[in-house]
């Protein structure tokens, strides 16, 4: 499997490519961390999908949806349309991308403007479809110890 192209559409080798984050090394970016997750998709690896949604997400997530999702689609392919990277501490960025797959039901290309934030060297999706329990005031669930409004909030619009 390492020996093959990456699902990503970089047109690298999977191992020189979302196989490094895959095994454990921090993606070094918003846009990586995105690719990553959509070579996951396409490779049934559903930890690194949990792992890398912001962790106070990470019970709200249907596992066995996502399981489902990743191994009765064929994924056609990804497209990134936009990276903003938007800096700040921490740091934020939202990257613009359609995924295209193929399952029971026909051919979807899903377009999407997805958040994420970094920290402590790591980046994290924050799922606009996982609430998140903080009030405006409260600590941001990314870690960040910042209040939620200052923080991760206006990224979940």
């Amino acid at each position: 499997m390492t020996s093959s192209i990456c699902p990503c559409g970089s047109g690298n080798l999977l191992n020189a490519c979302c196989g490094h984050y895959h095994a454990g090394t921090p993606a070094p970016g918003a846009e990586a961390l995105m690719r990553s997750r959509y070579s996951a998709y396409v490779l049934g690896l559903i930890d690194y999908l949990l792992d890398t949604t912001l962790p106070a997400q990470k019970t709200g997530l249907d596992r066995q949806s996502i399981t489902a999702w990743s191994a009765q689609s064929t994924w056609l392919g990804l497209h990134v349309e936009n990276v903003e990277v938007l800096g700040g501490k921490p740091e934020h960025a939202f990257v613009t991308f359609v995924a295209r797959w193929h399952d029971g039901e026909g051919e979807h290309s899903h377009r999407e403007r997805s958040a994420f934030v970094q920290n402590q060297g790591h980046w994290y999706f924050i799922d606009p479809t996982v609430p998140l329990k903080a009030g405006r005031n409260d600590a941001c669930p990314c870690g960040s110890e910042q209040k939620f409004k200052k923080c991760c909030a206006g990224y979940l619009a």
